[in-house]
């Protein structure tokens, strides 16, 4: 093994800040327990002193432990290219791409892959009326962790209250409510790992919201899932293909909906929801659980991730 430098970079300004902080952590005491050279950088609201911190330490990878704004959506890679500094995780196009949702549903639907009903609204025009047949999902364009996700239900009275408290940004993506279970499939360069269903704690909760995800405790994650197996498969077939689709590299997982409650014999309805370009690597995080059920431990992932790391001018 060859020790490197390595900066990790964490935190940022997006609302998944602190699991940001968590995830950056764990990676810089992995690697630091594997002989790396490793320090950690805060991205705050100061790019020039986060360029500074770089050159200062010349790293030879740069752990891109970064979520949301900023982090996943194509900025922080574009610094890191044109510094010429090699990193963790996807390009500027498909950081960019996968963290818009809507962007990335084109992509996915002109692949001829299956996304649920959906379109754009203002928040006026939600507050206005029903943009889809209720029961239906609204989601921001550009967050992730579920952050500003709501399922608006026959006959509620959530809509305009959701509308007019809307902050983030012009545009609401609309989504018809597809019922069932959330699965979601890791993806490492061109190997899919195994396939997670997950079920929030008590079973109450519509989807697998921020809490779920992050409390300890929030969420059981059964996995291999006990699904029927062409379903297993076409999961795994499907989270292979939209990293291709959206020219991700290293590492990625798709989350999806599956539908199997109007043919419990048969394989269902399987939809994409989003892929995430930075998977979160918390304790609680989905993609290192798959790793580790597939014979990798966290530490030898955090090492596959730097060691295919790379700059991408």
């Amino acid at each position: 093994m060859t020790r490197r430098k390595i900066s990790v970079l964490m935190g940022g300004l997006s609302a998944e800040r602190t699991v940001s902080l968590n995830s950056g952590r764990n990676v810089a005491e992995a690697l630091r327990g594997r002989g790396h050279d490793v320090r950690c950088i805060d991205a705050g609201e100061d790019l020039l002193s986060i360029v500074r911190d770089l050159r200062d330490h010349a790293p030879d990878v740069v752990f891109n432990a970064l979520h949301g704004r900023f982090g996943e959506d194509g900025s922080i890679q574009g610094v890191l290219d044109w510094m010429g500094i090699a990193y963790t995780h996807s390009g500027v196009r498909a950081s960019a791409t996968a963290m818009d949702k809507d962007a990335a549903r084109r992509v996915f639907a002109a692949a001829g892959l299956p996304v649920a009903t959906g379109l754009l609204v203002t928040p006026t025009e939600l507050e206005m009326a029903d943009p889809l047949p209720a029961p239906y999902v609204v989601k921001p364009l550009n967050e992730g962790s579920s952050v500003g996700v709501a399922i608006i239900h026959p006959a509620s009275n959530r809509r305009a209250e959701v509308a007019r408290s809307w902050s983030f940004g012009t545009h609401v993506l609309a989504e018809e409510y597809v019922p069932g279970r959330e699965l979601t499939v890791g993806v490492l360069e061109d190997r899919a790992l195994t396939v997670t269903d997950i079920t929030p704690a008590g079973g109450v909760a519509d989807f697998y919201d921020y809490e779920a995800k992050y409390s300890t405790g929030g969420s059981c994650h059964q996995l291999p899932a006990r699904i029927h197996p062409t379903a297993f498969e076409q999961a795994r077939e499907l989270a292979l293909a939209t990293h291709r689709a959206l020219g991700c590299r290293g590492a990625s997982r798709t989350d999806f909906r599956y539908d199997d409650t109007a043919a419990p014999d048969g394989p269902g309805r399987l939809v994409i929801l989003e892929t995430n370009t930075q998977p979160g690597m918390t304790p609680t995080s989905l993609l290192p659980e798959q790793a580790a059920a597939c014979g990798m431990d966290y530490a030898t992932l955090c090492e596959w991730m730097i060691d295919h790391a790379t700059c991408r001018t």
